[in-house]
């Protein structure tokens, strides 16, 4: 396991060492690993949004109402149920 040496500020060390003491985690170090995890299930949840953003940018405009469309959609998930 790699090592990684950091400084904080005494108000971040406080509020680090306070997290770690109220029993959810065993020592600052174990925190620190959870919000980094944390972290990366944002960063992986943020680029599957913009990918959802962009192939519906990339499907363009359609003439259909939204009733219209939700009808298709229920209608397609009836025949593939």
């Amino acid at each position: 396991m790699a090592k990684l040496t950091i400084a904080l500020p005494a108000a971040l060390n406080d509020w680090v060492e306070a997290q770690a003491a109220n029993g959810l985690y065993t020592d600052a170090e174990d925190y620190v690993r959870d919000l980094i995890r944390k972290d990366q299930k944002r960063a992986a949840a943020d680029l599957e949004f913009q990918s959802l953003v962009d192939d519906g940018l990339a499907s363009g405009i359609t003439d259909e109402s939204m009733s219209d469309i939700l009808s298709s959609l229920k209608n397609e998930r009836l025949r593939s149920a």
